[in-house]
């Protein structure tokens, strides 16, 4: 009985034996193994990239962030506005977070200081270039002109402007804010230099330019003519508008000062009436 019973069971462990290599022998395909979620997406992927840099190939895009569109200029407006031709229309387009002075504004009695060096400037900056506008969120302003970014051959028109000091960072209304950051990164070194609309104390202010603090040298002695000039330690100067400033050897508008008085020290000055120079 013993034996027998010893008979089946070895049968019973020879088959259950025989299954197992047989499943552990099958062959193996690429389609049994399951793929990662990397492995699955992956294909879609080079697919979409490959799809992108087709479509700036067809549309002609450069491989840019935002999308900038070539205009053929008509001629330039003033320093922050120039005309072009956009789909057989003439259009004006007004620079995006930028202010230069007027050349000629319909409300202003003649042009403002600086404004014809920042409209001869553009002028130049765009002589025979290829000029390129960028959008950002509104397409345009209350007079009807197209707001933009633009660009020269690939340059800022805007961030040239404020390099040299004949703009400011202006009319900052969202969600055109694009650059806004960049461009006042610049102009705070064309402050620090004192170069351009900044060269004049009070000129440029946060709501507009203001020409009664640029003297009209027609009406200042030449220095050599001014005998207070020499060995004058503090320059007193009275704006057009009546306000007493006085500049000392270290301010930054201290060498381009004529002075109207001189004092040996500023308590002289401030006893006198003057306020010392915010520069």
């Amino acid at each position: 009985m013993k034996i027998k019973f010893y008979s089946l069971f070895l049968i019973l462990v020879l088959l259950l034996a025989g299954c197992s290599l047989d499943e552990s022998s099958a062959p193996v395909t690429e389609n049994d193994s399951p793929k990662t979620e990397q492995e699955q997406v992956e294909p879609q992927q080079v697919d979409d990239e490959d799809s992108a840099e087709n479509n700036k190939e067809t549309f002609g895009i450069e491989d840019t962030e935002y999308v900038r569109a070539e205009v053929p200029l008509v001629r330039v407006i003033d320093g922050d506005t120039i005309k072009v031709i956009i789909n057989n229309k003439e259009e004006n387009i007004r620079f995006l977070l930028v202010d230069t002075p007027e050349t000629n504004h319909p409300r202003m009695d003649g042009p403002q200081p600086f404004g014809h060096d920042a409209k001869n400037f553009m002028e130049e900056f765009m002589k025979g270039g290829k000029v390129e506008i960028e959008l950002d969120v509104s397409e345009r302003d209350h007079y009807g002109r197209i707001l933009a970014y633009v660009y020269v051959n690939g340059v800022s028109a805007q961030e040239e402007l404020l390099k040299r000091g004949l703009a400011r960072v202006a009319y900052i209304f969202p969600p055109n804010t694009r650059y806004v950051d960049t461009y006042q990164a610049i102009q705070e070194k064309a402050q620090a230099e004192g170069i351009g609309i900044w060269s004049v104390e009070n000129y440029a202010q946060e709501d507009g330019f203001y020409p009664e603090f640029v003297e009209d040298p027609e009406l200042k002695a030449p220095a050599e003519e001014n005998p207070v000039t020499d060995n004058c330690t503090v320059k007193g100067n009275i704006s057009s508008s009546g306000e007493k400033i006085y500049h000392v050897e270290t301010g930054a508008y201290y060498d381009r000062t004529i002075p109207e008085e001189c004092f040996n020290t500023e308590e002289e000055a401030e006893t006198a009436g003057y306020r010392k120079s915010m520069r």
